[in-house]
């Protein structure tokens, strides 16, 4: 078994089984992350959020898979009875963009669930996430990035039922520079947008969580939709809510109900690991435990 210390990974993802009582650990990891060809996704097993099972191979390309670097931030979320990884890839010439992978099991291993990404093509687009509306009806939130529109984005896109293709437009929710403790990534004018989370409070605020960087130090802050649906408007807590140079995070409920965010902390390669924090919840507010 591998405890949380060994294991190198950005981009944490627990996916809770209540009924097996196991911890999932999605993530991007490896020595390629950032140029070569990475191996895929492997996902980690574990019951106490401290010592783990595998890596095990949860998804390996196939030979004529599109992307070629760049395997990033895959998460795992059941929808009508499947299990769908959105992660982002990147090729050659070609747009960043979040494709969805599908499995029917946990462990994988998880297939190509369409050709292409599903964000737009000729945007720059990471991180893409499931929200699944109080009318049932699909969308992925993702990142336009930085790199391409320099106050980073973060939009919101109806899917199909069937996860395959888009339903409607990208809309825009907010810029990076939107949030009172953001400062710029580089140069004056570019603010970096990472990972949202949606997540719905038990008074029925819609939140997001997402990361930016606070004077060089990967930070992660809360949104909130003013009008409890995904189109907003969103408005930014003033302050965030982990600082320690950690973040793309996600909550979840432990086993005996506890409220957890798990990031990946320090923000330096290669002495990323998994950060599993406690948090309080009132009124709507969330706090570091």
């Amino acid at each position: 078994m591998l405890s949380n210390s060994e294991i190198h990974i950005r981009d944490p993802f627990i996916f809770t089984d209540s009924i097996a009582q196991r911890y999932y650990l999605y993530g991007t990891t490896g020595a390629d992350t950032w140029a070569g060809r990475p191996a895929g996704f492997d996902v980690y097993i574990g019951s106490d959020l401290k010592h783990w099972d595998g890596p095990f191979a949860a998804f390996r390309p196939p030979p004529d898979f599109w992307s070629d670097r760049n395997f990033w931030a895959p998460e795992v979320h059941e929808y009508c009875g499947r299990y769908y990884m959105f992660a982002s890839f990147k090729a050659k010439g070609v747009c960043r963009g979040t494709q969805i992978l599908v499995a029917n099991s946990l462990k994988g291993p998880f297939k190509p669930h369409m050709e292409r990404p599903v964000t737009p093509a000729g945007w720059e687009c990471l991180d893409g996430t499931l929200f699944v509306g109080v009318e049932g009806n699909p969308w992925i939130v993702f990142c336009h990035e930085w790199v391409q529109v320099h106050d980073g984005e973060i939009c919101a896109m109806p899917l199909s039922n069937d996860l395959k293709s888009a339903a409607g437009e990208p809309i825009l929710l907010f810029h990076a520079s939107e949030a009172p403790w953001i400062t710029p990534y580089s140069g004056q004018s570019d603010f970096v947008t990472d990972g949202p989370f949606l997540y719905r409070a038990d008074d029925g605020v819609l939140l997001m969580l997402w990361s930016s960087f606070t004077d060089g130090s990967y930070t992660l802050g809360v949104a909130r939709s003013l009008s409890g649906h995904i189109t907003g408007p969103w408005q930014q807590d003033a302050d965030p809510l982990y600082k320690e140079d950690g973040g793309h995070g996600m909550l979840y409920r432990t086993f005996d109900g506890r409220l957890m965010l798990t990031v990946h902390s320090p923000n330096k390669t290669p002495l990323e690991r998994p950060v599993f924090v406690p948090v309080s919840e009132t009124g709507g507010r969330l706090s570091i435990a």
